[in-house]
């Protein structure tokens, strides 16, 4: 890791600087006593902006693993800003949404298997892209192309989060809704632009297309809410899909009347 190996080469110049000095101080008859004293560099942390430097177990891990190597993983991608969900040491559902996400932000092809490539990039790892430089410091960023949806907070990163947002796909399907059974078309799509979080509800909220878990609306009838199936394609009628996790904690970090910008698109 670049940031280790410069750590090493601070760490070493100072020990030459100093051993010079030394001997220098000694004089001409320091030399035969100089084993008689230690000196030790000083020392240098170097760390990459934002977070710890890291140093990746490397074991091969998915899912249904278990023990100190996923608790590692798990405890790394909390601390860059994803949601693996609790630190047990166990590799379920919301750690590898949690993979996915990271891996999505890092260009690796996402996959539950956490390997060599994945691992290296946590030693390393990019930012998301922003896609709205001059947004305000408190907003929401929804990348349709990489199906990942970042929170800032004050101009830092808060929580970032594996999405499943709409399919695309033309629908029609028939509800029973206020008293009546009725149809209901659409072409599932989530729309790009600019938009505000409006009203939210608490728990399981029934609409005329399905469950919604704590969803937090910000297009008219689009909402951000958690699902108990978000896959790696897009597949909502047009709503945001988040783990269930993520949707247990994000109304206490989203307020309302809080920016949401929708860029991009997927290619299947």
């Amino acid at each position: 890791m670049i940031w280790v190996g410069f750590e090493r080469r601070l760490g070493a110049a100072a020990l030459m600087t100093a051993g010079a000095v030394l001997l220098s101080s000694l004089g001409s008859s320091g030399a035969a006593n100089a084993q008689t004293v230690t000196v030790a560099p000083p020392a240098v942390t170097v760390k990459a902006v934002g977070t710890t430097v890291f140093a990746a177990p490397g074991e091969t891990l998915s899912i249904g693993a278990k023990g100190a190597a996923v608790a590692v993983l798990q405890t790394r991608l909390k601390e860059l800003g994803y949601a693996p969900g609790g630190i047990d040491g166990r590799y379920g559902g919301a750690t590898q949404a949690a993979v996915w996400a990271f891996q999505k932000v890092n260009g690796i092809t996402p996959t539950s298997t956490v390997a060599s490539r994945t691992w290296k990039a946590l030693e390393n790892p990019v930012a998301p892209p922003v896609l709205v430089p001059r947004g305000r410091p408190t907003r929401v960023e929804m990348n349709l192309t990489k199906q990942v949806m970042v929170l800032y907070v004050d101009g830092r990163v808060k929580l970032i989060s594996h999405t499943s947002s709409g399919s695309g796909i033309p629908y029609c399907e028939t509800a029973n809704w206020n008293g009546k059974v009725q149809r209901f078309c659409g072409d599932a799509r989530t729309p790009t632009g600019d938009y505000r979080t409006t009203w939210r509800r608490d728990g399981w909220h029934r609409s005329y297309l399905g469950q919604l878990y704590n969803p937090i609306f910000f297009n008219g009838g689009i909402a951000f809410h958690g699902a108990l199936s978000v896959p790696l394609a897009p597949a909502s009628h047009g709503c945001v899909r988040l783990p269930m996790n993520v949707a247990a904690v994000l109304p206490g970090l989203l307020g309302k009347d809080v920016p949401v910008h929708v860029r991009g698109r997927f290619v299947r």
